[in-house]
């Protein structure tokens, strides 16, 4: 029987250290996580690698938005995962469209040859593709390891008709790892009714930070309200919790 896999999705390194804690087998470092996720910092890759001993993968994502990007673009993808490389990471995390929704085939193997022996993980913009099905297919041919997916809707457990669809497809050619929405409270039905075997969750939760004097009446993101004086940290318990669960599918 195979082990299934708790993958975090953390926004810091003291968010990997929390992973791991609770029991994760790999963490994807991410930045900018309002915006889905962006590519850290160099020095929160290395930092993160220093401090963790499981599996380390890095997004590399140059922006939010879409994923039909410039040349400029490609170009900065290509020295971020060499960033990556130098960091010690274990697989970096990317994906790239062509206008019309489907695989940008030439970017992503451009990307791919130059993770080299990276693990790969083709992210969430499998959920904004045309045709899934195809999709599957074309990320095969390209050599990824996993495809990252919601099913092509707002949460893994409503998508999750169609994981269980491109598992079967998948016939274990790759791996297909649900996320978004992923908790302790659905990982174990997601399991059962997908047939999946990895997992990606976030399993934050918030931790107040240490100002004493609070100028409430500046926002850091200007016009976007966000949370100035509090933050989120993966939660080691959150972790455990879902990988007990998983143990009783």
């Amino acid at each position: 029987m195979v082990t299934p896999i708790i993958e975090v999705c953390a926004n810091s390194a003291a968010s990997c250290v929390a992973a791991e804690q609770g029991g994760a087998a790999r963490v994807e470092l991410c930045a900018g996580i309002p915006e889905g996720g962006t590519t850290p910092s160099y020095g929160e890759m290395v930092t993160a690698r220093r401090a963790i001993g499981i599996q380390l993968n890095v997004i590399i994502r140059p922006r939010g938005g879409d994923f039909l990007y410039t040349p400029a673009e490609v170009q900065t993808m290509l020295l971020d995962i060499e960033a990556a490389k130098a960091a010690g990471a274990d697989g970096v995390v990317f994906g790239c469209l062509n206008p019309d929704g489907t695989i940008d085939m030439e970017r992503n193997r451009q990307l791919k040859e130059a993770a080299g022996s990276l693990s790969t993980t083709f992210h969430r913009a499998f959920d904004v593709c045309r045709d899934p099905f195809e999709a599957l297919e074309q990320i095969i041919s390209l050599g990824f390891d996993r495809i990252l997916t919601s099913g092509q809707e707002a949460s893994a457990p409503q998508g999750a008709g169609l994981i269980a669809q491109l598992v079967e497809r998948a016939a274990g050619r790759i791996i297909i790892m649900p996320g978004c929405g992923v908790n302790e409270n659905n990982v174990a039905e997601l399991a059962r009714t997908t047939g999946a075997q990895e997992f990606h969750m976030s399993a934050r939760h918030r931790v107040e930070g240490g100002m004493v004097y609070r100028n409430e009446r500046v926002s850091m993101g200007g016009t976007v309200t966000v949370e100035e004086f509090a933050r989120e940290i993966t939660d080691p318990q959150r972790v455990a919790r879902s990988i007990e669960a998983l143990r009783h599918v």
